[in-house]
């Protein structure tokens, strides 16, 4: 007999971590739900993390096998930058649920190499991967697009479960938010889980709008670099508001609304 959400029930934390760690794991939890309700989940593979506040190189990750939309502030597991389980929910039923070796190895890699860096976001769409796999990128063919002008590109080097990966993998993410990991998907960061998310939503819709515009098999209007140059700058930090800010709370109000259980 399949589970039913009663029968899938994880005790609650809340009480037994600190009210900051709380926000951070029901913020996270609000990110893979909104992941999957935007269709950005792939089941149970890829990963999205938040650092702990207060806690150094400590971070929130999804446990491998639970599908985005079960995931609550309590399922969250707890881990640092090699790793290491620092803290685990109880699974009912004796599922033994652990973490995706991927996940700490491209995440602890980010989380490790700066403190800035709040949420990381890793996915595997099909136009992602379609646009990963073109030789020619991402194109700043639209307005959206654009504020990824300058987007990061990692080659393909297998499936990420080799440490040697890590210093190419933070290298090629550089200072920018997003990056393309060719033939693999897309990843993006932010100071918030709200800035990560936003980046995700725009790359996404970037990818999707090139592969549309690329299947009609008409010529692309060429936008001259230096508007392409003005458009980039334009979204970037200190010359508007951080990105979260505004829609983040919305897009929890949305969740309320829907089904509140990532909260629990």
């Amino acid at each position: 007999m399949p589970d039913s959400p009663d029968r899938f029930r994880i005790p609650s934390l809340r009480d037994r971590v600190t009210p900051e760690e709380w926000q951070a794991r029901i913020d996270l939890a609000a990110c893979y739900r909104l992941i999957d309700l935007y269709g950005m989940s792939d089941m149970a593979a890829n990963h999205i993390s938040v650092r702990v506040p207060g806690e150094d190189n400590a971070f929130l990750i999804n446990a491998y096998g639970m599908l985005y939309e079960e995931i609550t502030a309590s399922s969250l597991v707890k881990i640092d930058v090699k790793g290491n389980v620092l803290a685990k929910p109880e699974f009912p039923g004796g599922l033994g649920y652990g973490v995706n070796r991927a996940g700490f190895v491209i995440h602890g890699a980010i989380h490790e190499a700066s403190h800035e860096i709040a949420c990381v976001i890793h996915t595997h769409t099909w136009p992602g991967m379609a646009v990963s796999s073109l030789e020619c990128g991402l194109l700043p063919m639209n307005q959206t697009s654009m504020r990824f002008a300058k987007i990061g590109y990692h080659d393909y080097e297998g499936v990420v479960l080799d440490l040697a990966m890590q210093e190419r993998l933070v290298r090629d993410l550089g200072d920018n938010n997003a990056l393309i990991l060719r033939n693999h998907g897309l990843l993006t960061v932010g100071k918030t889980v709200g800035e990560a998310f936003n980046a995700m939503h725009r790359l996404e819709l970037s990818c999707r709008a090139q592969l549309a515009a690329q299947a009609t098999g008409q010529k692309l209007v060429e936008v001259p670099q230096a508007v392409v140059e003005a458009t980039w700058n334009n979204y970037q930090p200190g010359t508007r508001r951080p990105y979260g800010v505004m829609e983040w709370p919305a897009l929890l109000r949305k969740l309320d609304r829907l089904d509140p259980s990532y909260r629990d």
